[in-house]
């Protein structure tokens, strides 16, 4: 389908968000099959390793607003919309096979939120990490709030979502945010590397400890996507949401009121 693109080598399948012209922003259709496409992962015995990754120059903008009003911004970020995202979390956590995120350029919004639901997390130099809900007045979701401060501590997960400040690449690997930094030209080799090591070896292995470290670290993330659906809905019916995204489509400042 149009804006995912499904590779499958052997042991490893291979998801790529495929609208570079825009930054591979997500539409529901395409958050819809990665659900599907993770969830029918674990059924193919062949698949060892999942490796998800963005076309071009990012890996991904986060929600697909272009070319909307607010209010229809709006509504294609509701229920629905938030559902599905989870859906994608939900399955990448519940994944038996590993799952290794390429993060080339930004990840954005719920993209840096999907990214961040992979169990690990290899970043180009160029790559560069934001929560920019708050920049048109949401909070973030994709279990973001659980993620971040799971890996990177209570202060720096505030920092990331009040501040919506990008976090480079080495920031992230310093911060313990992600768990590989590739040298200069070296992304494909480094993922070469880590995905034949994982492709090759114990599955059983790799579902339990999936399990085990998700359960510890990542025990409250249903609470937290719950948690998170009811915030945002209710924020998209905001003053503050419309401005910022009709701000964001006319590329000026939001001028916030908390109406």
């Amino acid at each position: 389908m149009e804006g995912i693109r499904i590779d499958t080598d052997g042991r490893v399948l291979s998801l790529t968000m495929d609208r570079p012209g825009t930054l591979n922003a997500l539409t529901e259709a395409m958050s819809e099959r990665l659900a599907e496409e993770l969830a029918a992962a674990s059924t193919r015995p062949e698949i060892r390793v999942v490796v998800l990754r963005g076309a071009g120059a990012a890996f991904s903008s986060g929600a697909d607003l272009s070319g909307q009003e607010p209010h229809e911004s709006r509504e294609s970020l509701g229920d629905t919309s938030l559902d599905r995202a989870n859906r994608v979390i939900r399955a990448l956590v519940a994944l038996d096979e590993p799952c290794v995120a390429v993060v080339e350029g930004v990840a954005a919004g719920v993209g840096c939120s999907i990214a961040l639901a992979c169990d690990l997390v290899v970043a180009a130099p160029s790559a560069r990490f934001l929560l920019a809900f708050s920049r048109i007045g949401l909070m973030p979701d994709g279990g973001a709030t659980a993620t971040v401060a799971a890996s990177v501590g209570r202060a720096r997960a505030m920092r990331m979502a009040l501040l919506a400040e990008p976090m480079s690449a080495r920031t992230a690997y310093d911060a313990g945010l992600v768990s590989h930094l590739a040298e200069e030209g070296e992304l494909e080799r480094t993922v070469r590397e880590i995905v034949e090591r994982l492709a090759s070896g114990p599955p059983l292995a790799y579902a339990a400890t999936k399990r085990a470290v998700n359960d510890a670290t990542l025990g409250d993330l249903d609470d937290a996507l719950g948690r998170e659906r009811v915030g945002q809905t209710a924020l998209l019916r905001s003053r503050d949401v419309a401005e910022g995204i009709a701000a964001f489509r006319d590329k000026r400042p939001a001028r916030f009121t908390g109406g």
